[in-house]
C-alpha cells in the first residue's frame, strides 16, 4: 500500500473546512432553525479555512505578491460597495418613502383611515377566510399595517382550519371578519369581481372600536326627504351615517313636545311646508340647552324658522344661486359648483375638491354676540356667479339693484358657548361692551379664520365650565339625495357636518376613502364598427398611401 505524503495528508485535513461549512448551511436552511448543531459546523469550518489560508500565505510569501495586492484591493472595493448597498437597504427598510402617482391615490390610505389607525387603542386583527391571496388586497392590508403595529391580518383556509371557521360562523369562501377586544364583525365577502374595500374596512374598524352609538334624529312631517329607500330619499346618506356608527331615527315633534335627550344631532332635510310654532320652539329650546341642529333649506320654501335663525345671525336669501362656470362639465347654471371652502373641521381636507348644489339659495350672515360663525361653501366671484331674483325668466342675466353679486355663501357652521357652571361670586365689569345693531352684509365672504362677535366682559375668580351648541345651515338639500350623495365631495359635506355636530371627538373628520374610478368605455355597435374599420383598414391604407406617394416622388 502506497503511503500518503505528510504534506498531502495535511492538505486533505483542511478539506474538512469547506465540508463543515456546507454541512452547517445545509442543516440550517433545511431545518429553518439555526441551533447549536449548524452553528458548530459553521464555526468549525470557518476556523479550519482561516488556519489553512494563514499557513499557505506564510509559506509562499502570499501577501508580498503583486497579484495578491491587486486582488485584495478589488476585494476591499467589492466589500465597500456591498456595505453601501446594505446600508441603503437598511435605511429603506427603516425609513420608508412611498410615492403614489395614480389619479385617485389608489395605493394611499385616506386621511380618515390614517387617523383611525394612529389612535387604535388595542390590537385589531383581520381574518380573511379564503384560499387565494390577492396582491391588491395584500397591498391594501400592508398599508394598514404600516400605519399601526396594532393592526394585523391573516389568511385562513376554512377547510384546513374548520374550528376557527366555525368560531367566526363562516358560511362561504371569501368572508372577511374583523376582531377587536373579543368583538367580531363581518366586513365583506370578497371574490374575483369584488376586492377588499378600504371604505368598508375603515367603517367597520371605526364601528368596532367605538363604544358609543350616537343617535341622529331626522325631522319628519313637512315634506322632508325620506330616510328610507324611496324615490325622494337620502338612504345613501343614512347608510353613510350607519357606517360611521350613527343611528338614524325619525322625529315627529307634533307627537312629542321636546327633542329626545339622547339626540346627538337633529337634521331638518328639505322641508316643503312650514313648521308649527311649537315645533320651532322645541328646536330653539334644544339649541339653547346645548343641542346640535342641521338645517338644509331649499329655495322657494318657507319653513317659518326665521326667528330661530335670527338668534344665530343667519338669514335665508330668497334668490336663486346661479353659476355659469360649470356648464362646460355638464352642470347647469342652477347647479353651482363649489371649489372654495372655509377653514373649518368639516372642510379641512377638501382642498380644491368639487361639490355641487342643484337649486340652492344664498345664506346671509350677521354678527351676533357669543356666536362664532364660519362660512363653509362659497361660489365663484361675479360674473361667474350671482343670486338671481327673477327665477321665472328663461334667460338668466344679472340685474343691478335686484340680484346679488358673487361670491355667495351656500353653507355656514356656527357654534355658541353656553355656561353650565360658573363661580358663585363672579365680578362683572361696570361697563359691558355692547355690540351694535346687527346689519346684513351685502356680499357674504369667507374670512380666513372664524370671526367671533364681541361679548360682555366678565372677570371671574374661578374657571367657568362651558358647553356649546352647534348649528349648520345649508341652502340646499338635493346634494344629499340618492344619486348625488356619492358624487364628488357631496357625501363628505353631509357626513362631516353631522359628525362635527355630534361633538364626538373620537370620530375622525376627513375625506372618506375613495374607490377606484371606473374608466371602462361603453360604446354603441355603430361606434365599435367604425373603430374596427378605421384601425384595420383606414389606418393601414393611409400608411400604404403615404409610402406610395413618397416612392413616386423619389422615383
Amino acid at each position: 500500500m502506497k503511503k500518503i505524503p505528510k504534506k498531502n495528508f495535511v492538505n486533505l485535513l483542511f478539506l474538512f473546512g469547506p465540508f463543515f461549512l456546507a454541512v452547517g448551511l445545509t442543516v440550517g436552511l433545511i431545518s429553518d432553525k439555526w441551533g447549536i448543531l449548524p452553528l458548530v459546523f459553521l464555526i468549525s469550518g470557518i476556523l479550519i479555512c482561516a488556519v489553512w489560508v494563514g499557513l499557505q500565505a506564510r509559506k509562499s510569501q502570499f501577501w508580498n505578491q503583486r497579484s495578491t495586492q491587486s486582488t485584495t484591493n478589488a476585494l476591499v472595493a467589492t466589500l465597500a460597495v456591498l456595505t453601501i448597498l446594505g446600508l441603503i437597504n437598511f435605511l429603506g427598510t427603516r425609513y420608508q418613502f412611498r410615492l403614489d402617482l395614480t389619479e385617485t391615490q389608489l395605493f394611499t390610505l385616506a386621511p380618515q383611515s390614517k387617523e383611525l389607525l394612529k389612535t387604535l387603542p388595542k390590537p385589531a386583527k383581520l381574518w380573511l377566510f379564503t384560499r387565494e391571496q390577492n396582491l391588491q388586497d395584500e397591498e391594501l392590508l400592508e398599508n394598514y399595517r404600516r400605519q399601526s403595529p396594532n393592526f394585523k391580518f391573516e389568511y385562513i383556509d376554512p377547510q384546513a382550519r374548520p374550528g376557527l371557521a366555525e368560531k367566526f360562523n363562516v358560511k362561504d369562501f371569501g368572508e372577511v371578519y374583523l376582531e377587536f377586544d373579543n368583538k367580531r364583525q363581518l366586513v365583506q365577502t370578497i371574490n374575483e369581481n369584488e376586492r377588499l374595500s378600504e371604505v368598508r374596512l375603515t367603517s367597520r374598524l371605526q364601528q368596532i372600536t367605538s363604544n358609543n352609538t350616537a343617535k341622529v334624529y331626522f325631522l319628519q312631517g313637512h315634506g322632508e326627504l325620506e330616510i328610507k329607500n324611496a324615490q325622494n330619499s337620502i338612504s345613501q346618506a343614512i347608510q353613510g351615517l350607519t357606517d360611521k356608527n350613527f343611528t338614524a331615527v325619525p322625529l315627529n315633534l307634533t307627537e312629542q313636545a321636546t327633542v329626545p335627550e339622547d339626540a346627538a344631532a337633529v337634521v331638518v332635510a328639505g322641508p316643503k311646508r312650514e313648521l308649527f310654532e311649537g315645533e320651532v320652539t322645541a328646536l330653539q329650546n334644544y339649541l339653547n340647552g346645548g343641542g346640535n341642529l342641521m338645517l338644509m333649506i331649499d329655495p322657494n320654501t318657507d319653513p317659518k324658522i326665521d326667528n330661530l335663525l335670527k338668534e344665530w345671525g343667519v338669514k335665508l336669501d330668497n334668490r336663486l344661486a346661479v353659476d355659469i362656470s360649470g356648464q362646460s362639465v355638464g352642470l347647469g347654471p342652477a347647479a353651482p359648483s363649489v371649489t372654495e371652502y372655509g377653514q373649518h373641521p368639516i372642510t379641512k381636507d377638501f382642498g380644491n375638491g368639487i361639490s355641487f348644489y342643484p337649486l340652492s339659495r344664498p345664506i346671509l350672515i350677521e354678527q351676533v354676540p357669543n356666536v362664532e360663525s364660519t362660512p363653509l361653501l362659497r361660489t365663484k366671484s361675479y360674473p361667474s356667479s350671482w343670486a338671481e331674483s327673477d327665477q321665472k325668466s328663461e334667460k338668466l342675466e344679472f340685474n343691478e339693484g335686484q340680484d346679488l353679486k358673487g361670491p355667495l355663501t351656500l353653507g355656514v357652521a356656527l357654534k355658541r358657548k353656553l355656561p353650565s357652571q360658573t363661580s358663585p361670586t363672579p365680578t362683572v365689569s361696570p361697563t359691558p361692551t355692547v355690540s351694535p345693531t346687527p346689519t346684513v352684509s351685502p356680499t357674504p365672504t369667507i374670512s380666513p379664520s372664524p370671526t367671533v362677535s364681541p361679548s360682555p366682559t366678565t372677570e371671574e375668580n374661578s374657571q367657568t365650565k362651558t358647553k356649546e351648541s352647534r348649528l349648520v345651515v345649508l341652502g340646499n338639500s338635493d346634494f344629499a339625495k340618492d344619486g348625488l350623495f356619492q358624487q364628488q365631495l357631496n357625501g363628505d359635506v353631509f357626513l362631516n357636518s353631522v359628525t362635527w355636530l355630534s361633538q364626538q371627538d373620537q370620530q375622525p373628520l376627513s375625506i372618506r376613502p375613495k374607490e377606484p374610478t371606473n374608466r371602462r368605455i361603453t360604446m354603441s355597435t355603430a361606434k365599435a364598427n367604425i373603430l374596427s374599420i378605421s384601425s384595420l383598414l383606414l389606418l393601414p391604407f393611409i400608411g400604404f398611401a403615404t409610402g406610395a406617394i413618397i416612392w413616386w416622388k423619389r422615383r
